[in-house]
């Protein structure tokens, strides 16, 4: 039943969250290239506000939890599950103070309005998943950003999204990177749960009704702890988190 109402609903949900991102896309261009990052940070704050509003449409709801957790005016490099785009959506807007900043599969960088600009220009970082080695400096790159800005990287260990919201290994690596070059950074934990719901039918129609939950864990600070230790607390901490 939810999937037979949920076909007109999905059909009005993506016309407003495409136009959303076709209106935004020129704004991004003249707040960056006009007025700087700031300007343009704050139209793509305003973006995922509209695209979050978008899913409200859909019945969706999103809480996140202990925020006060998180550390101000320092680096943070966020570690979380990965369920779907929504994940995202929700982390520029409810997380915006803190400057998130990703890294994406190299595919997003062209062809997608407003979200491709952003990524491009914006702090974020594309990666080709299918060459390491070429990850490597770019990630070493963010990291050198955050450290100098104090803003925040997100970082998805699983390297892909979860389509059952069943959490996949985590990898190393980039979070390596990040810890080792943003050293007065503080590695924060997410727990995502329910975004996958959105997405359970696949693009179309849209899941509807779903509550999507950020739980915030205790930071860990780079500097006091081994990266071993560090891996080991958030991957535990994410994953006792989730609920399938």
């Amino acid at each position: 039943m939810q999937k037979l109402i949920s076909y007109p609903l999905s059909i009005i949900y993506y016309l407003c969250f495409g136009l959303c991102l076709v209106v935004f896309h020129p704004i991004q261009w003249v707040c960056f290239n006009v007025f700087g990052y700031q300007a343009h940070k704050k139209s793509v704050d305003v973006l995922n506000l509209f695209l979050v509003r978008c899913t409200n449409l859909l019945g969706t709801s999103y809480e996140f939890e202990n925020t006060e957790l998180i550390p101000k005016k320092v680096p943070v490099i966020f570690v979380a599950n990965h369920q779907s785009l929504y994940d995202i959506v929700a982390m520029i807007w409810y997380l915006r103070d803190f400057h998130c900043k990703f890294v994406s599969k190299k595919e997003l960088g062209k062809g997608i309005p407003s979200v491709s600009y952003n990524l491009n220009h914006g702090g974020s970082v594309l990666i080709d998943r299918k060459d390491p080695k070429q990850a490597i400096p770019v990630i070493k790159g963010l990291s050198e950003y955050i450290e100098k800005n104090t803003r925040s990287a997100v970082i998805f260990p699983e390297g892909t999204r979860s389509k059952t919201g069943k959490p996949k290994p985590f990898a190393q690596s980039g979070l390596k990177i990040l810890c080792k070059y943003a050293p007065s950074a503080y590695v924060v934990p997410i727990t995502i749960n329910n975004s996958w719901k959105m997405v359970r039918f696949g693009a179309f129609p849209m899941g509807l009704g779903n509550r999507l939950k950020f739980t915030i864990h205790p930071p860990l600070q780079v500097s006091e702890h081994t990266f071993e230790e560090i891996v080991e607390k958030a991957e535990k901490a994410v994953l006792e988190g989730i609920q399938i």
